[in-house]
């Protein structure tokens, strides 16, 4: 079996993080999504609740323009060391690490598909859905009432893809981006599931 890596950037609401746990029990793979945070801290020494606050959003609104990554790391010495621009480069080089682990892994959102552009057995999957199959979603598992649920998808996702045209450059819901694209409307979480798993069966099997 081939080393391969599964990243899933996925529309707020689309069920995109259930379908990556979804993968993860079927195909006996780890699983990485909020963990990547715990590892960054850990590997650079910077205090979790940094990334935290930078993860999949940028402090600067809609319309900052960040550094696209490069894999440039800044030094501890430097005043941009804990800047949200070097916290992504800390947690991409753990992407980097975790896809170079001797088994496969699922990696969920932080732009992994870019992190890993160049890397070989690697699919890219990108989650959607329409907004008001999102926002019904979010009703159901936040608890949130229809007005907030309508609030945080438009502001979830507004964040999302500020924070992967600031640090990648390109935009976050183009498909050019993606190997696959899939709608959990038409689809549902089990059919969408059952295609990417059938999809690496057939790609590293």
């Amino acid at each position: 079996m081939e080393n391969y890596v599964i990243t899933i950037s996925r529309a707020f609401g689309s069920g995109g993080r259930t379908i990556g746990k979804m993968l993860s029990e079927r195909l006996g793979i780890p699983y990485y999504d909020k963990d990547l945070i715990k590892l960054a801290s850990e590997h650079s020494g910077i205090n979790e609740s940094l990334f935290g606050l930078a993860d999949e959003r940028i402090s600067g609104g809609i319309f900052k323009k960040g550094k696209v990554y490069d894999g440039e790391i800044k030094s501890p010495s430097g005043a941009d060391f804990t800047s949200e621009d070097n916290l992504f480069s800390f947690q991409a080089k753990v992407i980097k690490e975790l896809a170079e682990k001797k088994s496969p892994c699922i990696i969920i959102g932080r732009c992994a598909d870019f992190v890993l552009a160049d890397r070989e057995n690697t699919l890219r999957i990108f989650i959607w859905a329409d907004k008001e199959t999102c926002v019904k979603n979010t009703m159901d598992v936040c608890g949130w009432d229809r007005k907030e649920s309508e609030k945080q998808v438009d502001k979830i996702n507004r964040e999302r893809s500020a924070y992967y045209k600031s640090h990648t450059g390109h935009d976050w819901a183009d498909v050019r981006n993606y190997d696959l694209c899939l709608d959990t409307n038409k689809l549902g979480f089990e059919k969408c599931t059952k295609i990417i798993e059938d999809y690496i069966n057939i790609l590293y099997k």
